[in-house]
This record gives C-alpha cells, sequence and structure tokens, in this order.
C-alpha cells in the first residue's frame, strides 16, 4: 500500500486504514459518501479525498451516522497541500 500510496501522491498526513481509487481519485480513510459523490460531481484538478486517521464516529465504525457528514474531510491538491473539503 506504501507504494500504491506514493505513486498517487497520497502525502504521509492523509494516511487512513483504507485506500481506494475511484475514477481516477484517492479515497483514503472513512471518507462519507456525500464527499464522495461531489468529489465526482464537481471533477476538481486533485489527487482525492482522505479522513486522516480511524475517527471511531466516521462511516463503518462504531459511531452515530448522524455525524458521518460531518467528519474532517479533506481535499489532497496535486501539490499535496491538505485544505478541508466540505460537503
Amino acid at each position: 500500500m506504501a507504494e500504491f500510496r506514493a505513486e498517487h501522491g497520497v502525502p504521509e498526513g492523509a494516511l487512513s486504514c483504507h485506500t481506494a481509487l475511484v475514477d481516477g481519485y484517492v479515497i483514503e480513510g472513512h471518507v462519507p459518501a456525500g464527499a464522495i459523490l461531489r468529489l465526482l460531481a464537481e471533477h476538481p484538478d486533485a489527487v482525492g479525498l482522505a479522513l486522516p486517521g480511524m475517527p471511531a464516529d466516521s462511516p463503518g465504525m462504531a459511531g452515530d451516522p448522524e455525524t458521518w457528514e460531518s467528519q474532517p474531510v479533506v481535499l489532497i491538491r496535486n501539490d499535496g497541500e491538505m485544505v478541508p473539503f466540505d460537503f
């Protein structure tokens, strides 16, 4: 996975437990579906999205589904900078 992440421009600060490639974008961690849908609708010039770490209340973890859409998702820019991604 380390090689895949490096090849696709995922910075160390974005790392999480799961990695996917969706329509050319990297999705790192338990990123809520709403964030992925916005990413795919807008198609920004970026590496992808991340929800760094493994927040206990994120999608797929033992959290309240009501909180999933409020997770601190970041957009990974092509230069490796991570900026908040509201959805």
